[in-house]
């Protein structure tokens, strides 16, 4: 059963008990007139609206901060009454009016709830100020007589606002002796009416005053100004400090004359310090207390504009298989371990301008600044890689930790702060991939290359819809007769910027990104359509003209690749035996059943599989007769040792134990690489079937391959 809404346990009760905590709490530091229930009875309403934001599903900081504004209205104007409203909504708000949310999520928009109704109580209250700040200025001014002349008519209506007014008013003579004080100004500063009139002004200094305040003062004594307005610090007697929003304004006789000074003082000190706590939690991390990225920026962006002759040293740290301590411990182990190595960082960067910071997740950075920065930065990075040398405990468990870190050093003014941060994350990752666990400097070369790879990454998809590849074919010949067999199909990237792209260029971005599997089921449909315009020009024959593509990892795990064969094979008007599909041998090194399923299936149709790069893996021989392959394609390192006359006989002895394993289990072996006659002479010997190479022609258009294939296949 769900409980009733207006229930004990209901939503509305929970926000009775809540609204009750809040006006407990606030009541005492509140200069209303109404009883406590009343004044409850007034907060009911808030604690609805904090309600409805808490768990609406739009965050709604306008409505908090309209809140925060409406405790001035309900006469909460002591900055204390703010403190024990944001401890009160912080410690009880999720509680009683969060049920049934991510609890998690609430106390996050809580804490966005409590800056908001901060916000719009410190603007709701500086608006009320300012509005008593100006009624009292103008009551001051009318009174200049009374301050003179005892007997002023309007002396009643001025002391009135002098003593109810909830800021701080000062009264002092040209020299600074304090004449006259109200109440407010004296629980600023702790002290009763007749200790501060027995001060001067010019003894309230402070070591944070601004370097214009005594300069004002000066000017406004001698009557060269009116009035000025600045924060200013105040030393209280017991040592502690008093943050204020000053206004002086000068107070004239009958005659014109500078005869007075008027102080209004607005405590700013609560304000003051939540804005500091906001500020802190707005630059660093909550989690390690170290700067966070947006702090950091600022940093490296002041560093960068330094003048010259000062350089700059960034270490981008990654820790190495931090995601592994995630998978196998849980996230709370994890962040134990950063937590640890963020105190260790930090002892790291101790020396005046270094700073450490933490990017988000398991990356760092460490900045170091100054005119001598190229070595200081190899030690500071030294130091991170000792610092982690040590195993981190976690949970009784004793975890080795390694980074992999990339350094970026070099004069301040050249670079802007985001080029810095990618040339040091390009480099991070270049250490990580030479195995981890070390640094590695910033090479501009390095960091365009990986820049290209990024961009040929990113213009990857829209270049297949341009239409932007294009596919060229290599002959396959017959040893023997020399006979045009088939051809190879192999694409190319007419990129608008960097022209011709081959294969190495592009395909493994295509593996990596997944575009591999329409690009290869775009390579596959063009190739098999040129296969059946070369069986339409030249007839089946005997031995057909076949088309060979190849096959990447990717698309041999695709779930569609059957059927898309099988589609493009029908579309086309095709027979299977037109196509052979080349896998790579590291492609099937441990492949199991499920993965060769799909090539079983292909090959019962008569499509043809071609073990592509044979002989460059670890593959056990034995398992050749397990793979669903039908041709051998040997890799050209086999022909590049034959290259010299006399070939070295363990190399021939090698290829001709392969051809004769081949066909004894019934494949065909066919040769890459083939650049000279006497590679061809050598391999047909051996008992090779067909070969392709720049001796027979370079991969270029189909109407290429016509010229070849008008040599005679009779033999």
């Amino acid at each position: 059963m769900t409980a009733q809404p207006d229930g004990p346990d209901g939503p509305e009760d929970r926000l009775r008990r809540f609204a009750t905590i809040w006006s407990r709490a606030v009541f005492p530091v509140t200069t209303t007139s109404s009883t406590r229930p009343e004044f409850e009875a007034e907060l009911l309403p808030l604690a609805r609206r904090l309600s409805e934001v808490l768990r609406a599903r739009a965050f709604d900081a306008e409505a908090a901060k309209e809140v925060g504004a409406a405790l001035v209205d309900a006469h909460c104007t002591d900055p204390e009454a703010l403190s024990r409203t944001l401890d009160c909504v912080d410690a009880y708000l999720v509680l009683y009016c969060g049920e049934g949310g991510d609890q998690e999520d609430l106390r996050a928009r809580s804490a966005r709830m409590q800056h908001a109704m901060a916000a719009g109580f410190a603007q709701a209250l500086r608006e009320r100020t300012l509005a008593e700040q100006e009624a009292i200025a103008q009551a001051a001014l009318k009174a200049q007589g009374v301050v003179a002349a005892a007997l002023h008519a309007s002396e009643a209506r001025f002391r009135a606002v002098f003593e109810g007014a909830a800021i701080g008013i000062g009264i002092a003579d040209l020299d600074g002796n304090i004449l006259q004080v109200n109440e407010a100004l004296t629980r600023m500063f702790g002290l009763t009416d007749q200790a501060m009139r027995r001060g001067n002004v010019r003894e309230w200094t402070h070591p944070d005053d601004a370097p214009q305040t005594w300069r004002l003062y000066d000017e406004l004594v001698r009557g060269e100004r009116e009035h000025y307005h600045l924060e200013k610090a105040f030393y209280r007697p017991d040592g502690t400090v008093l943050w204020t929003n000053l206004t002086v304004s000068l107070l004239r006789d009958a005659d014109g004359d500078p005869q007075y000074q008027l102080a209004l003082m607005e405590d700013t000190t609560e304000r003051r310090l939540l804005n500091l706590r906001l500020r802190y939690e707005a630059t660093h991390d909550a989690l390690t207390g170290l700067p966070n990225r947006s702090f950091f920026f600022e940093r490296l962006e002041k560093a960068l504009g330094a003048g010259e002759g000062q350089r700059f040293g960034l270490c981008y740290l990654d820790l190495d298989g931090f995601k592994t301590v995630n998978d196998s411990l849980g996230h709370a182990a994890g962040d134990r371990l950063l937590v640890e190595v963020a105190d260790r960082l930090q002892g790291c960067a101790t020396a005046p301008g270094e700073m450490v910071a933490r990017l988000g997740g398991d990356e760092f950075v460490a900045l170091t600044t100054g005119p001598d920065t190229a070595q200081e930065v190899d030690e500071l990075a030294e130091r991170i890689m000792n610092a982690l040398l040590a195993p981190v405990s976690v949970d009784g468990r004793e975890l080795t930790v390694r980074g992999s870190i990339g350094i970026v050093e070099g004069p301040a003014g050249e670079r802007s702060a985001a080029e810095v941060l990618r040339s040091a994350d390009i480099t991070m990752y270049r250490a990580k991939s030479a195995g981890g666990n070390r640094y590695e400097l910033a090479d501009p070369e390095a960091d365009a290359r990986a820049i290209t790879r990024h961009g040929l990454t990113t213009a990857l998809p829209a270049a297949l819809e341009r239409g932007e590849f294009f596919i060229e074919y290599q002959p396959l010949v017959h040893l023997g007769d020399g006979s045009v067999r088939g051809a190879e199909a192999l694409v190319r990237w007419l990129h608008p910027q960097h022209g011709v792209l081959g294969p190495d260029r592009f395909i493994p971005l295509a593996e990596h990104t997944g575009l591999i599997v329409p690009l290869g089921r775009w390579v596959l449909e063009q190739s098999v359509r040129q296969a059946r315009a070369w069986r339409e020009r030249y007839g089946d024959g005997a031995d057909p003209l076949r088309i060979n593509v190849n096959l990447s990892p990717c698309q041999l795990t695709h779930p569609g690749l059957v059927q898309d064969t099988v589609d493009i094979l029908e579309r086309a008007g095709v027979t299977p035996d037109a196509l052979c599909l080349e896998v790579t041998e590291s492609a099937l090194i441990g492949a199991d059943d499920d993965l060769l399923k799909p090539l079983r299936r292909l090959a019962e149709m008569g499509v043809d599989i071609a073990l592509d790069d044979f002989g460059t893996g670890y593959s056990n021989l034995a398992n050749l007769r397990r793979l669903p392959v039908s041709v051998l394609k040997l890799d050209r390192s086999f022909t590049q040792s034959m290259q010299q006359f006399p070939a070295d006989p363990v190399d021939l002895r090698i290829v001709e134990g392969i051809v004769s394993l081949a066909h004894g289990l019934d494949l065909a072996v066919t040769v890459e690489g083939v650049e000279t006659g006497a590679q061809a002479e050598q391999l047909r010997v051996l008992g090779c079937d067909t070969a392709q190479g720049w001796y027979y022609a370079r991969p270029g258009p189909p109407d290429r391959l016509h010229e070849l294939a008008l040599v005679d296949t009779t033999g």
